[in-house]
């Protein structure tokens, strides 16, 4: 039986819908991109000249026959397109973070049930090939029993940016930017964690908002350290893992974001594949060997999703593991403003 591509809109032409999102959306068979929601009339209409082009989001969502609706817009609004999204009858996926408060994504879980809709966030970073690398060596062992993981994501811009991820606004700044990237991981890989101790500070001159975070996640017999900022200009120290066989380092950051943006298309089973030149070390007593990275590719979360659509499938991300992001941020944002570790009340997800 032949299934019928997914018809798809898109609520925003920023750079994460032209990076992110309709590369895939566009070249996947499981897909069919329909309509783009976007001030920028004049760069969709050229981009896309056969995509129907709506003015508004919210045109687009009561007018478009799109089954499913990703929402690229800022953070402060996704809780409300999403939950019109969902009203309208559209499946969503929404850019991370998921929501900027606990409740709203409470909200629309329930929303999204109750309508029997597919409700995910793109943890897009669940699909780096260092990442994959990195669960593949604690899941096989080769670390032995890991004491301390330590992530970062940290980039040198030491001038702030007029654009709205680095502007005082609700889910404004790198810890609702960054820090669900590095929270999904640890989540992946560990587990929800005992507690949080965070220090999240405006360090550049003229910051509004968080530009930097430290984030320590507890757990029993080991530590997990996840830290952005805005400061560093060597290279981007991704992955250090320690265990009582060895240790990970990894620097670097996956190459598919910056192929993206070249124009490369995720067309080649391979064009995600990292160089030899940048795979990370294993350390152990008597060896230093390099670990070829693992093949990622952020296609196989759309091609979960339209699984998770047409089949019945579980969503690659699902909202409730999504939620435990924004509900770690709730925490860190806590503890920085105490001057306290916060013990996390573990539910059941």
């Amino acid at each position: 039986m032949t299934v019928s591509p997914i018809r798809t809109a898109v609520i925003g032409y920023g750079f994460s819908a032209k990076t992110f999102h309709i590369p895939f959306i566009s070249t996947l068979a499981e897909f069919e991109l329909v309509a783009i929601s976007s001030s920028q009339k004049d760069a969709v209409e050229h981009d896309w000249p056969k995509i129907t082009h709506y003015s508004s989001a919210e045109e687009l969502l009561l007018s478009s026959d799109a089954e499913l609706v990703i929402i690229t817009a800022p953070n402060e609004v996704h809780f409300a397109l999403a939950h019109q999204a969902l009203e309208n009858n559209k499946h969503v996926i929404l850019e991370k973070p998921f929501v900027t408060t606990v409740a709203d994504g409470e909200t629309l879980i329930a929303l999204a049930a109750k309508k029997q809709r597919r409700l995910s966030v793109f943890q897009n970073r669940r699909y780096d090939g260092d990442f994959l690398t990195v669960q593949k060596l604690i899941n096989q062992q080769r670390l032995g029993d890991v004491k301390h993981f330590e992530s970062h994501f940290d980039r040198f811009r030491p001038q702030v940016r007029q654009r709205w991820r680095e502007q005082a606004s609700n889910g404004g700044g790198i810890l609702f930017d960054l820090g669900p990237h590095l929270l999904d991981q640890a989540l992946q890989l560990f587990g929800i964690p005992d507690a949080i101790t965070a220090q999240c500070q405006m360090m550049r001159d003229g910051a509004t908002t968080v530009d930097y975070f430290h984030l320590v996640l507890h757990y029993p017999n080991m530590l997990a350290t996840l830290h952005g900022d805005m400061l560093s200009a060597g290279p981007n120290r991704r992955f250090t893992v320690h265990g009582s066989k060895g240790s990970y380092q990894k620097q670097g950051l996956d190459p598919q974001e910056t192929r993206l943006i070249a124009g490369v298309l995720p067309t080649q089973d391979n064009w995600a594949d990292e160089s030899a030149d940048d795979y990370g070390r294993l350390y152990q007593a008597e060896s230093d060997v390099p670990v070829t990275t693992e093949r990622g590719g952020y296609q196989q979360y759309f091609r979960a999703m339209a699984s998770a659509i047409r089949q019945n499938t579980p969503c690659p991300v699902s909202a409730e593991q999504a939620l435990w992001n924004i509900k770690l941020i709730e925490l860190a944002m806590q503890s920085s403003r105490l001057g306290q570790t916060i013990k996390v009340e573990q539910v059941p997800r």
